[in-house]
């Protein structure tokens, strides 16, 4: 697993691993039952503070995308694949997107309604 956080951002540093791991969740570089580093390992190996780690952890765990588990730690849930199937799916909207001049504010705004 490789992320990167850029300490300039004004996004912040948590929200910038949540990010970096979902993506890589939804690629399927990440896969099901992977175990994600220990947060004391991930946050040194970033020099952020482990709090930090952990918090990025607790999203991705209430967003679905990992389990975190006492004596085991966090683990990519099982519904990765799932995750894996509706990125590619996202990536042909967007194309079309694209392809009908549509800007990503635009289609943000497309798919909010859908969830209405």
């Amino acid at each position: 697993m490789l992320v990167t956080v850029d300490l300039a951002s004004a996004l912040p540093l948590f929200e910038q691993l949540v990010a970096g791991i979902r993506a890589q969740i939804i690629a399927g570089e990440l896969r099901a039952g992977e175990r994600l580093p220990a947060a004391r390992e991930l946050a040194a190996s970033l020099e952020l503070n482990v709090h930090t780690v952990l918090r990025a952890y607790q999203v991705l765990r209430d967003e679905g995308f990992i389990d975190l588990r006492r004596g085991r730690g966090a683990v990519v849930a099982h519904r990765a694949g799932d995750y894996a199937q509706l990125g590619r799916e996202i990536d042909r909207v967007v194309v079309e997107a694209r392809k009908l001049g549509l800007t990503p504010n635009a289609l943000t705004a497309l798919i909010r309604k859908a969830f209405e």
